[in-house]
């Protein structure tokens, strides 16, 4: 009974010591990525050849990649969601605008009319309504113009940073897959070293 209790108290202690040593080193390190990816390389013990890594430490740099992956993928989601707007919105001023020009056209050509509604009046008193009328709807114009130029440029500003945000992501899963790829490639090695080693001990 002593042969099997011991070593579970060996493993249990060896254990609970790996991880408060994780938790004392994580608040030392770069909080990145690559900070947690560099301390787990720094931690990892040699044994006969094989690269050991903390069963632990590995569990949670998986989980931050996971939560990373996350939140770039909410990011680019609400970068999406805004794009989709500006858009709305820009055809919904392009319709607006469409129609005060239409208008302005239907104004112009009632400039040489005298009787305005029904009513007569002096050619002096016409044209004043009818200029009046014209600057109003120019002012208007403008008004939209210019804002329809300020939400073009928040649209390019969003498709920009969309795309800025969506290249950093491609980049960071092309390192992630390299990484992933390097660290099979390091096991795969391990274990061939550690099958040459038992098959030269027989």
């Amino acid at each position: 009974m002593k042969k099997f209790i011991l070593p579970f108290i060996a493993v249990m202690c060896f254990t609970l010591l790996s991880q408060n040593t994780y938790a004392q080193d994580s608040t030392k390190v770069d909080p990145s990525l690559q900070g947690q990816y560099q301390l787990m390389l720094s931690k990892s013990r040699s044994a006969d050849g094989n690269k050991l890594i903390n069963a632990g430490r590995l569990a949670t740099f998986w989980r931050n990649v996971k939560d990373t992956l996350n939140s770039e993928r909410k990011e680019l989601y609400n970068a999406r969601t805004k794009i989709t707007e500006q858009q709305k919105s820009i055809i919904d001023l392009k319709e607006l605008i469409d129609g005060k020009e239409s208008a302005l056209t239907t104004s112009n050509t009632k400039l040489n009319e005298i009787t305005f509604l029904g009513i007569s009046f002096s050619k002096s008193n016409y044209n004043t309504i009818v200029w009046t009328l014209i600057i109003a709807l120019s002012l208007a114009l403008a008004f939209i113009v210019i804002r329809s130029t300020k939400l073009n440029h928040e649209a390019k500003y969003r498709s920009n940073l969309y795309n800025e945000i969506s290249s950093e992501f491609q980049n960071y899963k092309m390192k992630t897959n390299d990484k992933e790829k390097k660290l099979a490639r390091e096991l795969q090695d391990e274990r061939n070293k550690f099958e040459e080693y038992r098959s030269t001990g027989r």
